[in-house]
């Protein structure tokens, strides 16, 4: 399944489950914001209850990997079974639904984005609680280690002339002007900024061509061979970036799950300020 379809391909997977993956960094409720009006048979997916571990050290981030066996007992609750293929979605063309469709198919499973998101539904939206889903059988994988980069790697990969860490937060945070959420400004020594809306065509809200996104990586530096680690604020939006690289032909990067939020948590670390590479 390709990281990425269109409203048009889901006739191609008649027995998906979509997911609605709404959050907001400001603090408002996705909850509420599925319950006001959803795609017609789609489930709420909570990005802190479900795709993200909790009462882990400051060190583990913002939204550190939940184990898999929460992870699974979150997926069976929801109706997604070990052979069950996944659309998700958000009103930010992909911004926290990403997070989702990473984590499965860093695992095996069939799940991809639904181009340009709500905003490029053209029907009627559904409100209410939606549906309770039956519950099924979700089977626990560990999270693959090729997929996944500890503190330590990022650091060393960020040092290394021919290793990438690609920060996917908006360059005001990146450079520092702007601390916002962050409890520190500026960035990991020697990563990259590489915003997450960057992938997306500004005028439709959905992913630029795999060729556009091609030139897109090239000029960041990355090539098929380069070694590539996402990043973010709390390892959510830089699964935008994990899945344009994807999309674009290339090997996806590893996830930096504590991102920036973890890389801070201890004082001692250095962090960096201005445009980075």
């Amino acid at each position: 399944m390709p990281p990425v379809v269109s409203f048009d391909d889901i006739a191609d997977y008649p027995d998906a489950v979509v997911a609605d993956v709404r959050w907001y960094l400001d603090g408002r409720s996705g909850q509420l914001a599925y319950t006001a009006g959803h795609l017609p048979g789609a489930v709420f997916v909570d990005l802190d209850r479900d795709l993200a571990a909790h009462d882990l050290p400051a060190a583990e981030g913002r939204h550190p990997l939940p184990t898999p066996q929460a992870f699974a007992l979150a997926m069976g609750a929801l109706g997604i079974g070990d052979d069950t293929t996944v659309i998700a979605y958000d009103d930010t063309g992909g911004m926290t639904a990403g997070r989702l469709v990473v984590m499965l198919r860093m695992i095996g499973h069939e799940a991809a984005l639904l181009d340009g998101g709500m905003a490029a539904f053209d029907g009627g939206l559904m409100p209410g609680d939606g549906a309770v889903p039956e519950h099924v059988d979700f089977t626990p994988k560990e999270w693959p280690a090729d997929r996944i980069a500890t503190t330590d790697e990022t650091i060393a990969i960020a040092a290394r002339p021919d290793g990438i860490v690609l920060d996917a937060r908006a360059a005001p945070r990146f450079t520092g002007e702007v601390t916002a959420i962050d409890p520190r400004p500026g960035h990991i020594p020697g990563a990259t900024n590489a915003p997450w809306s960057d992938v997306l065509d500004p005028t439709t809200g959905r992913f630029k061509s795999p060729d556009v996104l091609r030139e897109h990586f090239a000029r960041l530096g990355i090539v098929d061979a380069t070694d590539v680690v996402g990043s973010c604020g709390s390892g959510v939006s830089t699964c935008l970036n994990i899945i344009a690289m994807e999309r674009a032909g290339l090997p996806p990067a590893r996830l930096y799950a504590a991102s920036f939020s973890g890389y801070v948590a201890d004082p001692n670390r250095d962090v960096e300020m201005g445009p980075g590479r």
